[in-house]
């Protein structure tokens, strides 16, 4: 893969409330933290990490099956961060898990285990912020079986 900057435009709108440009295609995004900073009138950076993190986990499980031409789709992805405090006592986002579910079961695809085992790898996200926060990823089909913890 070539190097490639992505640029995000963000623009103060009243105290910690911001908008957020991605490009002249997209919508603008508004964020904004909770109560008592903020008003909470859009996602939260916490939000948004936790969104970055299960949307590109999500588009890379869809990837690694599509590899292999099977369709798990609709593909349902559920993120929680942990929020603490560090040996300074300054907040942090100290872990994140990610629960996938799959639409499908899992006896209705082929090369399960294999797109299970790598999958996570195409995450450019995920590989990236868990250099730093660890991520857990559990997968389950759409009966609840557990295919990956």
């Amino acid at each position: 893969m070539t190097e490639k900057t992505i640029t995000v435009h963000l623009q103060q709108q009243s105290d910690y409330r911001f908008d957020i440009h991605f490009d002249d295609n997209m919508p603008v995004l508004t964020s904004d933290e909770p109560a008592p900073l903020g008003t909470g009138t859009g996602p939260s950076p916490v939000q948004l990490l936790c969104a970055a993190v299960g949307n590109c986990l999500s588009d890379s499980l869809l990837f690694a099956f599509r590899k292999f031409k099977q369709a798990p789709e609709p593909i349902h992805c559920e993120v929680q961060a942990q929020l603490g405090r560090n040996e300074q006592g300054r907040a942090r986002v100290l872990k994140i898990a990610a629960k996938m579910k799959l639409g499908v079961a899992a006896a209705q695809l082929e090369n399960v285990e294999r797109v299970l085992s790598q999958f996570e790898e195409f995450c450019t996200v995920s590989q990236s912020v868990g250099q730093g926060i660890p991520i857990h990823t559990r997968v389950l089909d759409v009966n609840g079986v557990i295919l990956k913890d």
